[in-house]
């Protein structure tokens, strides 16, 4: 018995030799199964195999960056709609009659200008510019024209910009950043918080929120819901509490959890109100004592379709609240998109964001180039 079950483990060698078993072994080398399955490496991990795969998604990713800048370009270019209506039109029209740029030419600018919401002051800058140009070298047409004017004009917003330590959002300081939100009520300060935690998040940034607008009925319960919709924490107090109290909580937490950007969203109040002030003095201080150089921004939140009006009022509130920079909300929904301009030369600050929407992610980092080609496309 044992010789026969060694001969039976025996059999598959000794069939090698006979030609009957012979055409068992073509199956074998059918194994070029295995051919096959390289066509398909990804499905049995043949790893080395499915390197080329990656090959066809780089330039893939390559075009995402063009297509994020169309998008950044084109999402600016609607904010601005209402005001390029009418101001491209007009525009338009003086470049489509002008073959020779003259006094007249230069002087069918100002109203224009002024309708748009840039201001006097800034309307009169620009024109004297074209004018010494045009007395310099000459201006040879109407296209030359609208291209001057829009160097003017990015000019003004660049040399604001390239002044004030809040030109650009980023790069971020090392360490803990603090950001305060000021600005009277009504202007979307709150809602304004949330979405700039949700885009820093975006960006890869640890962010917290503190709710020191202890003041407004419901403001801590709508900075909560926008905490929840940007994934981030929030320290707060009760209502009618200590600011600077929960400042100095926010502060403290966020040197522990190793925080990189702390949002602090402030009570609306108007320069007028000495008590007021005084309580943002007393927050920037309780800042500084914790932070070294906080608060790093103090942006003033505005509301576009205030106007000049909104302008008057936030030229004062800027030399009590020591403001480093402009977010400019409701961008889409005027036709005085100008307004960027006059805030750049009556109050020497930079916009630094722009709230183009309701949505979250409806807030821009404001760039000049974008903002002036979108409005005189």
């Amino acid at each position: 018995m044992a010789f026969n079950l060694f001969g039976k483990r025996d059999k598959p060698i000794e069939p090698t030799a006979s030609p009957e078993q012979e055409p068992v072994t073509p199956p074998v080398p059918e194994a070029p199964l295995p051919e096959p399955e390289p066509r398909r490496p990804s499905l049995f991990s043949f790893g080395g195999r499915s390197e080329p795969a990656p090959t066809p998604h780089t330039p893939a990713q390559s075009e995402e960056a063009p297509a994020a800048r169309r998008s950044f370009f084109d999402r600016m270019k609607e904010a601005v709609t209402r005001t390029r209506e009418t101001f491209t039109e007009s525009i338009a029209s003086v470049v489509a009659l002008t073959r020779e740029v003259d006094e007249s030419t230069i002087a069918s600018l100002e109203p224009i200008l002024l309708s748009s919401d840039i201001g006097a002051a800034t309307t009169a800058l620009v024109l004297e510019n074209l004018r010494q140009r045009a007395y310099r070298t000459g201006i040879s047409g109407g296209a030359e024209l609208k291209d001057l004017l829009k160097q003017e004009l990015k000019h003004i917003l660049d040399s604001v910009a390239t002044k004030s330590k809040a030109a650009r959002p980023v790069p971020h300081p090392a360490g803990l950043e603090v950001i305060m939100m000021v600005g009277v009520n009504g202007t979307g300060k709150t809602t304004t918080s949330g979405k700039l935690a949700a885009l820093y998040t975006s960006q890869g940034r640890s962010v917290l929120l503190c709710a020191a607008d202890t003041f407004r009925a419901a403001a801590i319960e709508q900075l909560e819901v926008w905490a929840g919709r940007s994934g981030v924490d929030i320290i707060k107090t009760k209502q009618g509490g200590d600011p600077s109290a929960a400042l100095y909580d926010a502060c403290t937490a966020s040197k522990a959890r190793g925080i990189q950007t702390l949002i602090v969203d402030t009570a609306g109040r108007l320069h007028t109100k000495s008590d007021l002030m005084k309580e943002l003095d007393k927050m920037r201080g309780t800042a500084e004592k914790l932070v070294p150089g906080a608060p790093h921004q103090t942006l003033l939140v505005m509301d576009a379709t205030t106007g000049q009006n909104g302008l008057t009022q936030a030229r004062l509130f800027t030399e009590a609240a020591r403001v480093t920079g402009i977010v400019l909300t409701k961008l889409d929904g005027t036709a005085k998109g100008g307004i960027v301009l006059a805030i750049a030369t009556d109050l020497g600050l930079p916009v630094v964001y722009a709230g183009v929407g309701e949505k979250m992610e409806d807030i821009l980092p404001f760039d000049s180039n974008a903002f002036i080609d979108s409005l005189l496309d």
